[in-house]
């Protein structure tokens, strides 16, 4: 069987978060056999690519190579792909579609691959069971991925379907809401134990205390999703897929210490918070409160403040926001001494309004907008008489 056997796997990201998901990999652990900005590749059948699946918090894919082959043009990849044994992945009755990413010369048009791809695999069918399966752009079923540059060409099984971005949790997604991924990546890229208070003002529909409660709780993001992409190829086995569900459900309680506190001002935006949490099996773990920022409890025991304020991607409303800005960093300032304050956004002049010299600055992209992760170290007191900041590094 093809899918017991091993295999690559390249993790599919986004910009910039491939270190980040090099380190889940290798934490699962997985071989890191190449680490990219955008990818990273291991190995495994199916059965790891399910484990991947539902452990990964920073991938968007997990594709599980099934070929790799030469192909100068539309007609070389035709032939390949009637001759692959896609009844050993599929069933006629089942339902498939094809994604493609191309750099060659040989087209223009990333469809007409896929095209070519769909009509290989039906004309393979027919030869050899009389039926074809349906096809269309659904991705929710049994999907191929292309990869073709210059002549070398490689069609993977995209194991996840839809991105793993999606965890399903998100009910009430509230105003531009950070992507599940991407939430979770600005928390591993932070400095944060799990075992401390996060503190979470402007909390928005909740992403990153969910996010922040799954890894404190050591609960994987993919217990929220019921549909994934291996679930509908010959192999799949749902036993074995409630068995790691069931090894991933152990333990639920946060550490000794550690409080997740989520706040916003508009009570809408709370309870849309709460939701997801619930629908994500985190509500027990955090706290929540409708108030503004400044008012935001900062519990004892350290630990991180971390904020998402807008950052006026319209015009005109940038100039409204650097108050609001240099309000939180008064509020970092003034409350959050002897624990780290994160500011996430893509408005670098809006970030000066903050006021506080940054520890570290780290790069994401939140879509095509390049972001910043503003680390800042909130001392207890003066490191120099009269100076509350921390150098710049």
């Amino acid at each position: 069987m093809i899918l017991t056997e091993k295999h690559p796997i390249a993790v599919t990201c986004a910009r910039g978060i491939g270190p980040f998901l090099a380190g889940e990999l290798s934490s699962l652990p997985f071989p890191v056999l190449r680490a990219g900005e955008t990818a990273v590749e291991t190995e495994g059948n199916l059965e790891d690519a399910m484990r991947l699946n539902l452990h990964l918090r920073t991938a968007h894919r997990v594709l599980l190579g099934l070929c790799a082959f030469r192909a100068e043009g539309p007609e070389e990849l035709y032939r390949f792909v009637s001759a692959f044994p896609w009844e050993d992945l599929l069933s006629e009755n089942g339902y498939f579609s094809v994604t493609s990413t191309v750099r060659t010369p040989a087209i223009r048009d990333p469809r007409f691959a896929s095209l070519r791809i769909k009509d290989g695999i039906a004309d393979r069918f027919y030869r050899t069971r009389g039926i074809r399966p349906d096809s269309g752009p659904d991705r929710r079923r049994t999907v191929f991925h292309l990869q073709w540059t210059g002549e070398d060409a490689a069609i993977s099984l995209d194991t996840s379907g839809e991105p793993l971005s999606r965890r399903g949790y998100r009910k009430l997604p509230w105003k531009a809401p950070m992507q599940e991924s991407l939430a979770a990546a600005t928390i591993l890229a932070s400095r944060w134990d799990r075992k401390s208070p996060f503190v979470n003002p402007m909390c928005g529909s909740g992403t990153l205390a969910v996010e922040a409660a799954l890894l404190a709780l050591g609960r994987p993001p993919g217990l929220t999703r019921e549909n994934f992409g291996f679930m509908h190829v010959r192999g799949y086995s749902p036993r074995r897929w409630r068995e790691l569900r069931a090894e991933a459900k152990a333990g639920g309680r946060l550490p000794p210490g550690c409080r997740i506190l989520a706040t916003d001002r508009d009570p809408d935006a709370v309870a849309a918070a709460r939701e997801n949490a619930r629908a994500a099996g985190v509500e027990q773990a955090i706290e929540f409160n409708v108030c503004p920022f400044e008012e935001t409890e900062i519990p004892a025991g350290g630990g991180v403040i971390f904020m998402n304020p807008e950052y006026g991607e319209r015009m005109g409303e940038a100039s409204l926001l650097r108050d609001v800005y240099g309000k939180i960093g008064d509020f970092l300032k003034k409350r959050g001494r002897g624990r780290l304050g994160y500011v996430f956004t893509g408005n670098p002049d809006l970030a000066k309004s903050v006021g506080l010299r940054t520890a570290r600055r780290i790069p994401f992209f939140n879509g095509p907008i390049e972001c910043r992760l503003l680390e800042y170290e909130l001392y207890e007191g003066s490191r120099k008489a009269g100076n509350s900041e921390p150098a710049s590094r």
